[in-house]
């Protein structure tokens, strides 16, 4: 999955709570896989792909691939000599680089760190910095380039010698992780036996050895509509899947109060999109991006730059804050294009309950609501509403609820 964000380089996220969540992100794809699967597969092989899925690419920075783009001219006050405020034109350069490695690692502060960071972008391959001058003086601009890019980059060094320790270590990680589960469903199904349960029909293939697979994520398709128009939307399949990955990563979270206690919506989208950043291929997951009118917290989007499935993420605090939250997901970041969105709730009530009855009571009050649909579990909530100008035009909308408390 390509990366679109920008950040001050190698700050958002500290070292060791970053590996934390790519551990947490093994331990779970294995428990979620069932019995047969841990006894039946061949481990060798699921050792190797869990371990090729999770490794880190370093970082490296192509200095020779730097691009200069024109500058543009911006209006910067002064005082002059006499305290006078002035005006004067500066030229805003933006300096680009193109890069290896795993996009998400500028976000990452490494341990230990160098103190310098700057102002970066990060575009798929490609990563930036801009910095402004008002002097017309090669050399001057030399020297505020080359700093910039000392700012910018600085801990590249650190973090990859930081990737380095976890690809040496992750092969190890995932054997004792997959071993401890096979070993806990291998006394399980010993004790089975020994008391004479039935053996499940299901599982008669249990000691065999599959070759495994990855698994295949559907990819969006096409409209229909050809000859009108050619725009991707999101295959149903791929929704559901997607809603199943945020489920799961948010069910994680749960487990673990220091993945949420203290942090705010925009800590906690980073969370889920870090499950979601290698999960499909064509597709780009982005956070806090412009959108119609305003920046929604996870978007994912085609190759070609469609939209595919817009999400917001919100605390609950009441059913005033609820319909804003709904009103500004559907007034202010949806397009015609978009027909399939969710709201992430974080919950932190004692009466978790209460509020799921609540918030499933609140949302059939919304104007743009339709129908209930199914639910796909008791925490995850299934709507379809229309856009505010367009009563004709059906969103999927679910609604995620978490208990962080």
């Amino acid at each position: 999955m390509s990366a679109h964000f920008s950040c001050n380089s190698f700050r958002q996220i500290a070292w060791l709570e970053y590996q934390q969540n790519l551990q947490q992100a093994i331990r779970q794809e294995v428990h979620d896989r069932a019995k047969e699967y841990i006894l039946g597969v061949d481990e060798g092989e699921y050792k190797s792909y869990l371990t090729r899925q999770y490794t880190l690419e370093p970082l490296e920075i192509v200095a020779n691939s730097e691009h200069i783009g024109n500058p543009r001219t911006e209006k910067e006050e002064f005082r002059d000599p006499v305290d006078r405020i002035c005006y004067r034109d500066v030229y805003v350069f933006r300096v680009r680089y193109h890069f290896t490695g795993s996009p998400r690692l500028f976000k990452v502060q490494p341990n230990p760190a160098m103190s310098t960071t700057y102002p970066i972008s990060v575009d798929s391959d490609t990563v930036s910095f801009e910095f402004s001058m008002a002097n017309k003086d090669p050399a001057e601009f030399k020297r505020n380039k080359e700093e910039a890019f000392r700012r910018s980059f600085v801990n590249v060094g650190n973090i990859n010698n930081n990737v380095t320790e976890w690809n040496q270590a992750l092969p190890q990680y995932v054997n004792q992780l997959f071993d401890a589960r096979k070993k806990h469903f291998s006394a399980e199904n010993d004790f089975f036996a020994a008391i004479n349960v039935a053996a499940d029909p299901r599982t008669s293939e249990i000691f065999t050895a599959p070759t495994i697979k990855r698994r295949v994520i559907p990819q969006p398709s096409v409209s229909a509509k050809t000859q009108f128009s050619s725009v991707p939307t999101m295959a149903d399949e791929m929704y559901e899947d997607t809603l199943n990955v945020l489920h799961q990563a948010g069910q994680a979270m749960e487990r673990k109060p220091s993945l949420y206690r203290g942090k705010d919506e925009e800590d906690l989208r980073d969370q889920f999109l870090l499950f979601l950043e290698t999960r499909y291929s064509a597709t780009t997951g982005t956070g806090e991006t412009f959108n119609k009118a305003g920046k929604t917290d996870i978007l994912l989007k085609y190759q070609d730059g469609s939209n595919l499935f817009v999400a917001e993420c919100k605390w609950w605090s009441g059913e005033a804050d609820f319909h804003d939250a709904i009103r500004q997901l559907f007034d202010r970041y949806l397009t015609w294009r978009d027909s399939k969105t969710a709201l992430l709730l974080f919950v932190d009530n004692k009466n978790f309950s209460a509020v799921i009855e609540k918030v499933r009571h609140e949302a059939q009050k919304s104007p743009y609501f339709v129908r209930s649909a199914i639910d796909r579990r008791e925490t995850s909530l299934s709507f379809e509403f229309h856009l505010p100008d367009d009563k004709q035009r059906l969103v999927k909308f679910a609604i995620l609820l978490f208990a962080f408390r």
